[in-house]
C-alpha cells in the first residue's frame, strides 16, 4: 500500500482545510487508516484513525469538535477535514494505515505498517 498526502497550505486561525490521503493498492478497504502531525521540535501524535467500515472512530482530545475524518472506499480514499484550526495544529500531517485497530493509533502510530510521506498544515494566528 502506497499513500500519498495532499490538502495542506496555509490557512488563517478559526479557518478550515481538508487533508486527502490516496491510497494504491487493492486490499485499501481492509486497512485501518488515520492520521498523525508532528510539531517542529515535538514529538509524532496522535490525530484521528478509522476503521475499515468507517464505523469505528478515535480523536485525539485536542481535536475532538473540530475534526471528522472518514474515508471512501470506493476510491481509496481516506479525509480529515479540519475546522476551527488553532495555531498549534500546525504541523505535518501523515496517513498511516494498518490492519489492526488498536493502541497504537492513540499512541503516536509506532508500528504502523504504511506511511505517506507528510503534507505541511500552518495555521497563521
Amino acid at each position: 500500500v502506497q499513500l500519498v498526502e495532499s490538502g495542506g497550505g496555509l490557512v488563517q486561525a478559526g479557518g478550515s482545510l481538508r487533508l486527502s490521503c490516496a491510497a494504491s493498492g487493492r486490499t485499501f478497504s481492509t486497512y485501518v487508516m488515520g492520521w498523525f502531525r508532528q510539531a517542529p521540535g515535538k514529538e509524532r501524535e496522535s490525530v484521528a484513525a478509522i476503521s475499515w467500515s468507517g464505523g469505528t472512530t478515535y480523536y485525539a482530545d485536542s481535536v475532538k469538535g473540530r475534526f471528522t475524518i472518514s474515508r471512501d472506499n470506493a476510491k481509496n480514499t481516506v479525509y480529515l477535514q479540519m475546522n476551527s484550526l488553532k495555531p498549534e495544529d500546525t504541523a505535518v500531517y501523515y496517513c498511516a494505515a494498518d490492519p489492526l485497530f488498536d493502541s497504537s493509533w492513540y499512541q503516536g502510530g509506532y508500528g504502523m505498517d504504511y506511511w505517506g510521506k507528510g503534507t505541511l498544515v500552518t495555521v497563521s494566528s
